[in-house]
Order: structure tokens, then C-alpha cells, then sequence
């Protein structure tokens, strides 16, 4: 069977943080979630840097990324992944509430894998993150080689 890898969520809002939390483990995958709180804690985890220095594993197997954070936006953490050789097969799903189009083409531009704008209803929410989850943790296979660090 092969490594589990985690899953990076990289939210601000405590309560999406929360509900999304809620779905990923109502879909009982055995995948640890990693939280980063704004884009530069999600690319220092990434990077191995900071607070992050010397954690174990390779890269996760999906980010989560918030389209508005502080200190990097979800624009420029997305950029920044896809942009670096160890980084950028790391599938990337914005989770979003902007509905505004240039975030969205924009995303795509940088190369997002899936932009899924958070619904209000929370059920309709929650059943979104499941199906994330599942997908991306269980369903997707990745490229040969994916999650160990390059040297």
C-alpha cells in the first residue's frame, strides 16, 4: 500500500477552517491534515523552513489554498509552487469564496488544478470538501515519483 501523505490546508477563516475540517474527516480518510493560517506558514511547511524545518515526509499529496490570506495570498503561494522544481506537481485546489472571474482565470493561468468556489449552504459546503477529499486523497493517482524531495 502506498505512504499516506497529508493533506496541506491552508485556511485564515476559523470557521471555513472549521466546517472544512468537519468533511475532510466526516470522508474518514487516514490522510494527516496540516493546517497553515496564512500563505507564508503554507510555504515555509512546503519548503521545510521555519517552524517547518525538518519535518519528515515528502510533499503532501494536495494544498488546499485560500484565495485571500494574509501575509501571501493564495495567488502567490499557488505561483510560487508551481514555479519550483520539488513543488510543482503538488496538485493545487483553490478553495475559494470569490466568485470574481479574473481570480479564477487567473488560478488557471498559474497553473491551479481545480477551483472550487465554497458554497454558503453549509451542506452543500460540506458534501463539496468530501468530494475534494476523496478525489484528491484516494481516487487521483499521482506521477511516478511524487512525494519524495528531490535531493
Amino acid at each position: 500500500m502506498p505512504e499516506l501523505r497529508p493533506i496541506l490546508l491552508v485556511e485564515d477563516n476559523p470557521r471555513d477552517l472549521e466546517l472544512t475540517l468537519a468533511a475532510l474527516e466526516k470522508c474518514q480518510l487516514a490522510n494527516e491534515i496540516v493546517i497553515a493560517r496564512d500563505g507564508a506558514e503554507a510555504m515555509d511547511y512546503l519548503l521545510g523552513q521555519g517552524a517547518h524545518a525538518g519535518k519528515d515526509g515528502g510533499n503532501p499529496t494536495v494544498v488546499l489554498l485560500d484565495l485571500k490570506l494574509p501575509k501571501i495570498d493564495g495567488l502567490e503561494v499557488l505561483e510560487k509552487i508551481k514555479k519550483d522544481a520539488n513543488l510543482r506537481h503538488i496538485p493545487v485546489v483553490m478553495l475559494t469564496s470569490s466568485r470574481e472571474e479574473q481570480d479564477l482565470v487567473r488560478s488557471y493561468e498559474l497553473g491551479v488544478n481545480a477551483f472550487v468556489v465554497k458554497p454558503v449552504e453549509f451542506n452543500e459546503f460540506f458534501k463539496a470538501i468530501q468530494d475534494l477529499g476523496v478525489f484528491w486523497a484516494i481516487i487521483n493517482e499521482p506521477p511516478p515519483g511524487f512525494g519524495r524531495n528531490a535531493p
